[in-house]
C-alpha cells in the first residue's frame, strides 16, 4: 500500500492539555491552510503561522476560506474550530472533540437526568459564585433572585467605579450596533466569553447541551459554566472599555478578553470546575485524553473487549 501523502497525523501524546492551550485565536477576512503543524493565515498583509496543537479554540469570523487539511490539522490537534458571525458576536457551528474518552460525558448524562443529582450539581454552580454564603438550603427560584440581586450589585458597582452611566442590559440581536458602547462591550465580552467555554467543554467531550440551570438550548451547558466567570471577566472589562470609548469597541473587548483570560488562567480553571462539578474531582493529573480503544457495554457493568466476533470466533 502506498504511503498517505503529506504530514502524518499529531500523535495523542504530543498535544497539549485542554487547559494549557492558547484561549482563542479570532479570523477574519483570510485565507486559512496548513504547513506541516501550523494552521496559516493569509491576507494581503501576508501570511501568519498559527501551532494548531497549542490553541483552544479558532473562531472563524466573516470572509474565512478554510481549506481541508486545514480542518483536518485541527481535527487531528484537538483544537476546535467555531463559526462565528461578524465581530465574533454569533455563534454558528463548531468542530470535533479532543477528548476519546467519554467518562466526563457519561457523568454528565447521568447527574443530569436525574432530578436529585441535577439540583446539587446547579446549587454547587451557585455556591461558586457565593463562597461565604451557605446556598444548600436555597430553592432554584430563591437561587436565581439572589444571583440576579449580585449582577445588578456589580453593574452599579462597576460604573460608579469607571464612571460609566448604566441604565440596564439591552441589546438587538439582529443589530449589534443598536445599544449603547457598555452593552456593546458586554456582549463582545461575553460572546468570547461563551466561545473559550465552548471550546473547553467539547474539548473535554462533554456535551454543551445538557445544561443543570439552563436548559433546552444546544449550548444549555455552556451558559452554566460561562456564568461562573463573568463577574471577574466580561463585566469589568466591559465598563473599562466603555469608559475608554475606543473606535473599535468589539476588537478592544475582544482583546481585553483575550489578555484577562491567559492572565487569570481561565483554561485550568475552568477544566478543574468541570471536572469537580462532573466527577467530584478536580484531579488533572488524571488524563482524558485516552489511547482511542473502543469496549462494548454488558448489562453485567463490566467493559467487554471490542473488536472481536462473539459468534463463537476470535476474529472478524
Amino acid at each position: 500500500m502506498k504511503d498517505i501523502p503529506g504530514p502524518r497525523p499529531v500523535d495523542i501524546s504530543e498535544l497539549v492539555r485542554a487547559q494549557d492551550r492558547l484561549s482563542f485565536i479570532y479570523l477574519e477576512r483570510c485565507v486559512i491552510h496548513r504547513d506541516g503543524n501550523a494552521i496559516t493565515a493569509s491576507d494581503s498583509d501576508g501570511v501568519v503561522h498559527i501551532p494548531a496543537a497549542s490553541v483552544g479554540a479558532l473562531l472563524l469570523g466573516p470572509g474565512t476560506t478554510v481549506s481541508h487539511k486545514a480542518m483536518s490539522l485541527l481535527a487531528e490537534s484537538g483544537s476546535t474550530a467555531v463559526w462565528v458571525g461578524e465581530r465574533g458576536v454569533r455563534y454558528y457551528a463548531h468542530g470535533r472533540s479532543l477528548s476519546t474518552n467519554s467518562r466526563l460525558l457519561q457523568a454528565q448524562a447521568e447527574l443530569v437526568t436525574n432530578r436529585t443529582s441535577r439540583l446539587r450539581v446547579a446549587r454547587a454552580m451557585y455556591d461558586m459564585r457565593f463562597p461565604d454564603e451557605d446556598v444548600s438550603g436555597l430553592t432554584m427560584q430563591q437561587l436565581r433572585g439572589r444571583e440576579g440581586a449580585r449582577v445588578r450589585r456589580l453593574y452599579r458597582a462597576h460604573s460608579d467605579r469607571t464612571g460609566v452611566p448604566w441604565d440596564r442590559r439591552t441589546y438587538d440581536v439582529d443589530d449589534f450596533a443598536a445599544g449603547d458602547v457598555v452593552n456593546q462591550a458586554l456582549s463582545a465580552g461575553t460572546t468570547c466569553l461563551y466561545g473559550v467555554v465552548h471550546a473547553v467543554i467539547v474539548a473535554l467531550g462533554c456535551s454543551p447541551g445538557l445544561g443543570f440551570i439552563h436548559t433546552g438550548h444546544a449550548r444549555s451547558f455552556v451558559f452554566d459554566i460561562a456564568d461562573l466567570y463573568k463577574a471577574q471577566i466580561a463585566i469589568p472589562i466591559a465598563f473599562d472599555i466603555a469608559a475608554a470609548a475606543p473606535e473599535d469597541v468589539e476588537g478592544e473587548t475582544r482583546r481585553a478578553v483575550r489578555n484577562e483570560i491567559h492572565r487569570s488562567k481561565l483554561l485550568e480553571d475552568c477544566v478543574k470546575d468541570i471536572r469537580r462539578l462532573l466527577l467530584d474531582t478536580d484531579d488533572s493529573d488524571e488524563f482524558e485524553y485516552d489511547d482511542d480503544v473502543v469496549v462494548l457495554w454488558d448489562s453485567s457493568g463490566r467493559r467487554v473487549a471490542g473488536g472481536h466476533n462473539y459468534g463463537g470466533t476470535d476474529e472478524w
